[in-house]
């Protein structure tokens, strides 16, 4: 007598994990429509995607800030950073957290509370500790510190100086036309406390670099950069290596300005950042 056939063994579709949300911190002079670019993409590929404000900014558009930036005065980093913390216990899981130039000093500091899975810094600022000054990134910074008197005010982004720090890939009018778009005025006290804690290492941008729990962290450069040049970039991430074992990865992009996120060609970065940023993501859930 012939045997019967197996009977095949039952088999239980497998579900794809949830992807993680997606928090993006912009920067000083800007706002969270900064942004737009990359949250539309990482939306596309199935990610949601939360992109606050910074007190004071919140959902308000540039021009709205630029004519009224009362709410901007006073605002120091602990209060950005406690801010964000609020919004991200908020969410159903861990994001990945991505901030570009001030807004990667933030994402550090959410980095040191253990609040992601990863972590993307794009052009960002240094922790305390970390003095690397090029003199091309103090220039960007004389608006501010031209008063040292005002440190706790909202200090107005000139179109040239915005030319010099944004759109230095541009002919003035097309820089000019994004100023219009995007530029805010400065949270003074911010950048008094960044510039304080760089020198002194002391501070409300202080982190625990040999924080060993960290979740990986990239730092993004651009040798166009007037803001944040690769050596600040790269001056971090040797910072972080030295102190302790966590993984922290560099990426430098050619030809590219402190617009990183919005420059043409940003699509190829936004992509960069994403798949490392859920790959490493993985790693961390499975170790």
């Amino acid at each position: 007598m012939n045997a019967s056939p197996a009977t095949p063994a039952a088999t239980t579709p497998t579900t794809a994990a949830p992807k993680p949300p997606i928090v993006l911190i912009h920067g000083l002079w800007m706002t969270p429509k900064s942004w737009q670019t990359w949250a539309e993409r990482f939306r596309a590929a199935g990610h949601e995607v939360v992109v606050p404000g910074w007190p004071g900014i919140d959902d308000r558009t540039p021009e709205d800030v630029r004519r009224d930036p009362s709410a901007l005065r006073g605002v120091g980093l602990a209060q950005i950073v406690d801010h964000y913390e609020r919004i991200i216990r908020a969410l159903p899981a861990k994001p990945i957290i991505i901030g570009h130039s001030f807004g990667g000093l933030i994402t550090q500091l959410l980095a040191d509370r253990g609040l992601g899975v990863a972590y993307v810094g794009v052009a960002p600022g240094q922790p305390a500790g970390i003095p690397t000054l090029p003199a091309v990134t103090a220039w960007t910074g004389t608006p501010i510190l031209a008063n040292p008197f005002d440190r706790h005010g909202a200090t107005p982004l000139s179109k040239s100086h915005f030319h010099f720090t944004f759109g230095n890939d541009l002919p003035r009018s097309e820089s000019d036309r994004i100023w219009a778009e995007q530029a805010v005025n400065s949270v003074n006290r911010v950048f008094f406390e960044g510039v304080a804690g760089a020198v002194t290492g002391r501070g409300p941008s202080k982190v625990d670099f040999a924080r060993a729990d960290r979740a990986p962290l990239l730092v993004i450069t651009g040798d166009k950069d007037h803001v944040v040049p690769p050596a600040v970039g790269k001056a971090i991430v040797k910072r972080y290596r030295k102190s302790g074992p966590a993984v922290v990865d560099y990426r430098e992009f050619a030809g590219r300005t402190h617009r990183l996120v919005s420059q043409d060609g940003w699509e190829e970065i936004a992509d960069v950042a994403l798949a490392w940023a859920t790959e490493h993501a993985q790693v961390a859930a499975s170790a």
